[in-house]
């Protein structure tokens, strides 16, 4: 294995991880700034209530975007499998 084809399976191995998790934390995100924006309006500085949300809004997100998250780690971990032959 060569010192570019290992970088480049690394950057793809980050590319992907990036690209799976980014709907899951945008959301959680988004959520979590509506709450901090909500909390400094009403002045109610409540940790569950910034907590709650979140994991609410993360668990939606994974039920709604896992089927695409795990085709595209399946399709990763194919990838990688299918290059392995031309590793030698």
């Amino acid at each position: 294995m060569h010192g570019d084809l290992a970088m480049r399976m690394t950057a793809d191995l980050f590319w992907t991880g990036l690209v799976v998790c980014l709907p899951v934390l945008g959301i959680t995100l988004l959520v979590g700034l509506l709450v901090s924006i909500a909390q400094v309006v009403t002045q109610i500085q409540e940790m569950s209530l910034s907590f709650v949300p979140k994991l609410f809004a993360a668990a939606v997100a994974v039920i709604a975007f896992g089927p695409w998250m795990l085709r595209k780690l399946c399709g990763f971990a194919l990838l990688l499998w299918t290059q392995i032959p031309a590793l030698t």
